[in-house]
Order: structure tokens, then C-alpha cells, then sequence
């Protein structure tokens, strides 16, 4: 990226959020903060009025605004692959919400983007695998995330998988993700006096409360990290061959999949998991055409159970 292009899409990382630190531009461009300086320099020599405070960040001054910002033709391509992400993983609302922001968008095209985006519209889908069930009951995630913004407790009816009971809980959300096919929302619950993972579709009923909430509560990626050491997970390291690493496609993100890399004739995975147990278990019926890199432990517990295998089934009796 040449130094006109990066400052140009400093000036649009500015105008995107009310203030922005030095190092986040640095890290985002990859160069140094004396250069980071040098453009904010060079943009407030151009007119823009910036304000800039040590240890904060740079705003631009309020009620400042630029005419529209044109899209790439690459953008605008990327803004129609997550449409089509957002219609088929997400709830209605969301999926309206962003299909409203969509009309915006097109409205600000040249018109070969536009006549770009109508060709491709037709030419991207997003397909639910077996394994990726209905989003059934998950029309809150709008409610949620306004009540994230305003720090509102929200109230509802929660069924609890493990206990097969229905409970109404007061929560303090902090954030939801979407992991194997459901959404997750993360909150305080003020019943049960710790943070709880509620899965959205087991959620019956949810009302936002006129109760704010004080609390600071962690970031919902600070409180996964957190979760992730509390759970002492375990790393493993597989080698499989290329002709079965196919299918396990799917099954990888069920089991702790972090990364892959190719070596020779196999695929080197790697994981974190909770439970070796079911990670040795999940192993064996591949394992004719794998390998075991690491730890050892995983190793002792395929061949334990290997041993347990044969002798039950195939020991010969005199």
C-alpha cells in the first residue's frame, strides 16, 4: 500500500469510531508510530481538524463530516458474501437490519458495482451442512444486543439441557457468539451468582427489563480466554493422511480444532481439548491412517484402549 492510499484509510479508521489509538493504526498498517505521527500530520495539514491527547488516541472534531466513502469493487464483493452469511446464520431481525444497511451501501456504488453486485447475487450461497441445525427460536440476538449497548437486565425463561428444568433468570449479558451451529449468549446471572452460557434457542421467552445494570463486567473475549485456562485444556498434535483428511472436515471443530499445515503426505492438526478421553476415542476410528505427534499421554490412552478392544472381542479361549 503506497503512503496516499494508507492515509486515506487512516482518515476512514478516524471517522469509524470516536477514538482511535496510535498503536491500533500502527498495528492495523503495519509501520511504526513515528510514521503513524507523520500521517496524522499530514491529514491535519490537509484540513482535517483532528484532536489528538496523549495516552488516548486521535477524534476527529465533532459534527465534522466527509462526503461518502466509495467502495472497491473487492468490498463490495465482500459486503454480499457476508449478506448471504448473515441471511441463512442468523435470526430475522438481524438479517433485516442488514439488508436495510445493504440498500445504503448499493445506494453509494458507481453503477458498474452495482451492476457487479447484480450479477454476483446469484453466484454466492451460503448452505447449511447437516451438522448446522435451524436457527430455531433465535429472533433475541437484536433484543440482546440492544440491551448490551444500554446495560440492561434482561429477564427470561431459560430451559436447562442437564437439569431437563425450566428456570426464570434476571442476566447481566456481556456479549454472544456463535459456535457448532447455535448461538451462545454470555451473561451474569444474578440467580445462580456467576456467569452462565445460555444457548439462545433454549431460551423461551426474553424481556428487557427497566433495571440498569452498574456492574463492569469483562469483555466476552477477556471471559473466553478466562474460560479456556480455567478449563486446562490440553494441546494435540495429529498427523493424518491427505486421503482421510477429508472427512473430517466437519468433525475437526467438534473436537478443539485450532490449525492445520501440510507435511509431506499428511496434514499436521492441531487442537485444544478438554477432554483426552473423548479426544482418544474420537481418534480411533481414523487412526489407521494417523499418527499421534503429541502428548504421550493421548498416545498411552489409544494404545489402553486398543489393548481393551482386543481383548474383549478377539481373545481366543481353550
Amino acid at each position: 500500500m503506497n503512503r496516499i492510499d494508507r492515509i486515506s484509510a487512516i482518515l476512514i479508521q478516524l471517522q469509524s469510531r470516536r477514538v482511535v489509538k496510535a498503536a491500533d493504526i500502527a498495528e492495523r498498517f503495519n509501520i511504526s508510530l513515528r510514521t503513524v505521527y507523520r500521517d496524522v500530520k499530514t491529514l491535519e495539514e490537509a484540513g482535517i481538524p483532528l484532536i489528538g491527547e496523549a495516552g488516548v488516541g486521535y477524534s476527529i472534531m465533532d459534527g465534522y463530516r466527509l462526503p461518502p466513502v466509495m467502495f472497491t469493487r473487492e468490498e463490495a464483493t465482500a459486503f454480499l458474501t457476508a449478506e448471504k452469511f448473515v441471511e441463512t446464520l442468523t435470526d430475522a431481525a438481524t438479517a433485516t437490519q442488514y439488508k436495510s444497511a445493504m440498500y445504503k451501501v448499493r445506494a453509494i456504488l458507481k453503477t458498474t458495482e452495482k451492476d457487479m453486485l447484480e450479477s454476483m447475487d446469484d453466484r454466492i450461497e451460503v448452505i447449511k451442512g447437516v451438522h448446522i441445525p435451524e436457527m430455531a427460536n433465535t429472533d433475541h440476538i437484536q433484543t440482546v444486543l440492544h440491551s448490551i449497548s444500554q446495560k440492561q437486565v434482561l429477564s427470561l425463561n431459560y430451559f436447562a439441557q442437564h437439569s431437563q428444568e425450566h428456570t426464570k433468570r434476571y442476566v447481566e449479558p456481556i456479549g454472544i457468539f456463535f459456535m457448532s451451529g447455535f448461538w451462545h449468549l454470555i451473561a451474569y446471572c444474578r440467580l445462580r451468582k456467576d456467569y452462565r452460557d445460555f444457548r439462545v434457542d433454549r431460551i423461551k421467552n426474553l424481556l428487557v427489563t427497566d433495571e440498569h445494570y452498574t456492574d463492569e463486567h469483562p469483555s466476552l473475549k477477556d471471559y473466553i480466554a478466562q474460560k479456556t485456562i480455567e478449563k486446562e485444556l490440553d494441546a494435540v498434535v495429529i498427523l493424518v493422511d491427505k486421503s482421510v483428511y477429508p472427512h473430517l472436515e466437519h468433525q475437526k471443530y467438534y473436537s478443539g480444532f485450532i490449525s492445520e499445515k501440510s507435511k509431506g503426505d499428511g496434514i499436521e492438526m492441531t487442537f485444544l481439548t478438554s477432554s483426552l478421553e473423548g479426544f482418544a476415542r474420537w481418534y480411533m476410528m481414523y487412526g489407521e491412517n494417523a499418527e499421534i505427534v503429541s502428548p504421550d499421554s493421548l498416545r498411552d490412552r489409544v494404545r489402553e484402549l486398543t489393548e481393551r478392544l482386543m481383548q474383549r472381542n478377539f481373545s481366543v479361549s481353550y
